[in-house]
């Protein structure tokens, strides 16, 4: 593994790991793919790092089991937001 790939990896890892952020908000600090993040975490991170990858992996698995509440959210957000502006 690349010398700069090992260095992403062990970022997106620790940002996980403070944040608890999702896969695409990880993404998106970082500035590269979900698949990119996926791949960094799920495939490239046990070969670096065991211990780290298991944690990671609970608080992805935790964020997986909770996206449709996130997305619930959004949607009464996105509906409640379109009536308000529709009484204007």
């Amino acid at each position: 593994m690349k010398d700069y790939i090992r260095k992403r990896v062990l970022d997106i890892c620790q940002h996980i790991l403070e944040s608890k952020h999702t896969v695409r908000q990880s993404a998106i600090v970082f500035g590269v793919s979900k698949s990119t993040v996926h791949k960094d975490m799920i495939e490239r991170l046990p070969l670096v790092n065991k211990k780290m990858a298991n944690r990671v992996r609970v608080i992805l698995e935790q964020n997986k089991a909770e996206r449709h509440i996130r997305g619930g959210e959004a949607t009464r957000k996105k509906y409640k937001e379109a009536g308000e502006n529709s009484k204007k």
